[in-house]
């Protein structure tokens, strides 16, 4: 299986910048095309390392940008396939990509601006097909996915959320900063900070995202601020009702799952606190733990294959945010497309890159975890600081039927480990 780290996508970006060269700036946009299109048809593994997707998936994705370029992109001077090339590079590579305008005949300026409209028409080209609200019947597969997978009942998705580094907006005020970070330092803060908060499926695929939040909305408000805790909390979700848990007559609704960071509420689990853990509580927490990693794994894809999440974006918030949700498609589009293949012929996410469950309950670390990004850094608690002692009455009755399902004999998918 091949491993494309640094030193291989260096290469290849570097192959392509030289390419370029070899040409007068007049004929370079003709001959990197051209130089693509032989990448296309002759080495797909330089391809993938450089691009993130195989040939056939790139040749799709342009078909489906081609007529949105044409309707919205007044004169666009550059094909398609050179437009989307110049992005995904871009993404992939971040400031380590030779991306500089004599390496593709094109000034720095336009190489932002296509940038710029290619994350956008990613996004309203992509989002209606790999990113769109789940329907009922979707609710029930995704549930019915995760209780395959990860042996967890009625769960609708994992949660988790992502500070993201920005370049401070001109005349933004306080509007964007982190105010904990600001705090520990003895300056005011060069970067400002975006948040995305996301909810995956049980096979690191993301259902939905939130971008909308600034970094000074104090960490017990971000979930709550957001248009799904709004509309779970308002019954406009389009939930499944309850059912019963396996194997009971206990009727239970559909939950999501998150990390203790999240308020305990009717929709939404949480662990145990660990002070005075009984072994009842602990396989709870231990079984949620299973869930939740499929959050932090899909966020860990999104960064190892994503380069441009190991920078501070220097863009507009608009550019800010479409480049994150370009991505979020960019990587559903690309998992979705290998799920027809056998895990060990899967390249983006390869079974080297995520966490696997040993026998005996503990963890090999998947490769993510070695792609670490100081800009792309977990949240810290949100509403659950007030959640332990105000919680539902409701909710904590349904954490506690929980825990006796999985200690229960009732509970025939047990998992690898428990007690």
């Amino acid at each position: 299986m091949v491993d494309y780290n640094k030193k291989e996508d260096d290469k290849t970006t570097t192959l392509i910048g030289s390419a370029c060269k070899q040409t007068t700036k007049c004929s370079s946009l003709c001959f990197c095309h051209n130089f693509l299109q032989e990448l296309l048809q002759s080495d797909h593994e330089k391809f993938f390392g450089a691009y993130r997707m195989w040939p056939e998936q790139f040749d799709l994705l342009v078909n489906l940008l081609h007529p949105h370029f044409k309707k919205n992109i007044l004169k666009p001077s550059l094909p398609t396939e050179l437009r989307l090339a110049v992005t995904l590079l871009y993404l992939s590579q971040g400031d380590n990509a030779k991306l500089k305008h004599a390496e593709f005949g094109i000034d720095k300026s336009t190489v932002h601006k296509i940038v710029n409209e290619t994350c956008w028409t990613i996004w309203t080209t992509l989002q209606p097909i790999v990113l769109k609200p789940p329907s009922k019947e979707d609710w029930i597969a995704i549930s019915e996915d995760f209780m395959k997978k990860w042996q967890f009942p009625n769960c609708l998705g994992a949660l988790d959320g992502r500070y993201m580094t920005i370049q401070a907006p001109p005349n933004s005020g306080s509007a964007f900063y982190n105010y904990k970070q600001w705090l520990r330092s003895a300056e005011k803060p060069q970067f400002f900070n975006m948040i995305l908060l996301a909810v995956c499926d049980a096979t690191y695929k993301f259902t939905w995202v939130n971008i909308e939040q600034r970094g000074s909305i104090s960490d017990d408000r971000v979930w709550a601020n957001t248009k799904l805790a709004s509309s779970v909390a308002a019954g406009d979700l389009l939930l499944p009702d309850p059912i019963l848990l396996p194997g009971t007559n206990t009727p239970f609704p559909f939950i999501f799952v998150g990390d203790e960071a999240f308020p305990l509420s009717t929709h939404m689990m949480r662990p145990y606190p660990r002070e005075k853990l009984t072994d009842d509580m602990r396989i709870f927490n231990y079984r949620l733990s299973r869930v939740r990693r499929t959050i932090e794994n899909a966020f860990g894809i999104l960064t190892a294959r994503w380069r441009i999440l190991h920078k501070p974006l220097y863009m507009s918030i608009t550019n800010c945010e479409n480049v994150l949700k370009a991505l979020v498609c960019l990587h559903n589009f690309i998992m979705l497309g290998e799920e027809h293949e056998s895990i060990n012929n899967r390249q983006y996410c390869t079974t080297d890159l995520i966490d696997i469950e040993k026998q005996d309950g503990g963890i090999r670390e998947g490769q993510w975890r070695q792609h670490f990004s100081p800009h792309f850094i977990e949240l810290g608690r949100m509403d659950a600081n007030h959640s332990i002692a105000d919680a539902d009455s409701i909710a904590k009755e349904m954490r506690n039927t929980l825990k006796e399902y999985f200690i229960s004999s009732t509970d025939k998918t047990q998992a690898l480990w428990q007690y």
